[in-house]
């Protein structure tokens, strides 16, 4: 399945698009909120009773980025152990359409998205009234990998190779900001359009190396014995150390149902909370929901990936005015943006929970 950088970019690339004509007005939701401490370790598995929820649940839908995958953990958890309804939310999990999760927030068509910092730099832009209400990974893990056989061990390395990527002017400019360190020249390393092409036939036909998340890909290179060198972004350029993916929603969800917005962050923070606790229960939960996915890949995924939700953040979802500014700005200087970013409009920490 394709949980690849250059599927998240590319639907970034596109909401843009069909987002342009679709936004309204830039209420500034502010970026709230004293850290809290993590929530203790639970163990146990608790499921809703009839007493726990409220007799009549509102119903709630949230619009994946992508078909279901670990960074996608902490929703089921939420929704198969009960969190939802204990909150008073019946939550559907859909995937996105044609146009993608952010066009279906911004449409009303789902009150919630999984989306990335990249879309909603863009959208904010085209003045797209979408808010980032919690930051899933805390870190970018994503960057670009090769085949241990191509010898790409820094980015210097990438001189000579062809790059599978999916035409945006943001993947040459990612290229230049780790290269240009170690005077790497990007000119010359040979650009190839392969769209959605599978990361691993890919490599195997006309690629050297692409752009991925490393949580699904290349733990899925590990259990095929198909090892790679990878270079994440965050280890060399600082800006690039962004939110993805993340939460968002509406302002107008915002506005008129902020008691939703609330419950539905308390709830999905219990979810990716029992994830960072139960690696393994949690696979459990995902790959049962989800039977089509590989147990194993799941389960390998989620060991990977559980520590990482939360990292070094006080709190799960917590995001920084730093990194929100940090990469529009580079962005910006790059002329890839159009106007500098509103950041501190662009997210909030209001609704997350306190003392998780």
């Amino acid at each position: 399945m394709g949980v690849t950088k250059t599927g998240t970019l590319l639907l970034s690339s596109m909401l843009v698009i069909a987002l342009a004509g679709c936004g309204g007005g830039n209420s500034n939701t502010g970026n709230a909120g004293a850290s809290a401490p993590a929530a203790g370790n639970s163990t146990a598995a608790p499921e809703a009773t009839a007493t726990d929820a409220p007799e009549e649940l509102i119903p709630v839908k949230i619009a994946l980025d992508w078909t279901p995958n670990t960074n996608h953990t902490g929703l089921y958890a939420a929704k198969e152990l009960g969190y939802y309804a204990e909150e008073g939310l019946d939550v559907e999990i859909v995937q996105p359409g044609a146009a993608g999760s952010d066009t279906m927030v911004t449409s009303g068509e789902a009150q919630f998205g999984i989306s990335a910092q990249e879309a909603l730099t863009l959208a904010r832009l085209q003045d797209v009234p979408l808010v980032s209400i919690a930051a899933i990974i805390q870190h970018n893990t994503s960057g670009f990998a090769a085949p241990k056989d191509r010898n790409i061990k820094t980015p210097k390395d990438f001189e000579g190779k062809t790059y599978g990527g999916w035409g945006s002017p943001a993947e040459q400019a990612a290229m230049k900001a780790i290269m240009d360190p170690e005077s790497g020249d990007v000119s010359k390393v040979k650009l190839v359009n392969i769209g959605e092409a599978d990361f691993f036939t890919a490599v195997k036909r006309d690629i050297d190396f692409a752009w991925i998340f490393y949580a699904w890909t290349g733990v899925e290179a590990e259990l095929r014995g198909e090892p790679l060198d990878m270079l994440y972004l965050k280890d060399y350029a600082p800006q690039l150390d962004y939110y993805t993916p993340v939460l968002t929603t509406s302002e107008k969800e915002i506005a008129e149902h902020p008691e939703v917005v609330k419950a539905f962050l308390k709830a999905t923070t219990k979810g990716y909370q029992y994830a960072i606790d139960n690696p393994e229960e949690a696979a459990t939960v995902l790959s049962d929901a989800v039977p089509e996915l590989d147990p194993k890949l799941v389960l390998a995924s989620q060991k990977w990936l559980s520590p990482k939700y939360k990292d070094d953040a006080a709190r799960w979802g917590e995001q920084k005015l730093e990194i929100w500014k940090n990469y529009a700005d580079w962005m910006y200087g790059l002329k890839l943006l159009d106007k500098p970013l509103d950041a501190e409009s662009t997210f909030t920490n209001e609704f997350l929970p306190e003392g998780q």
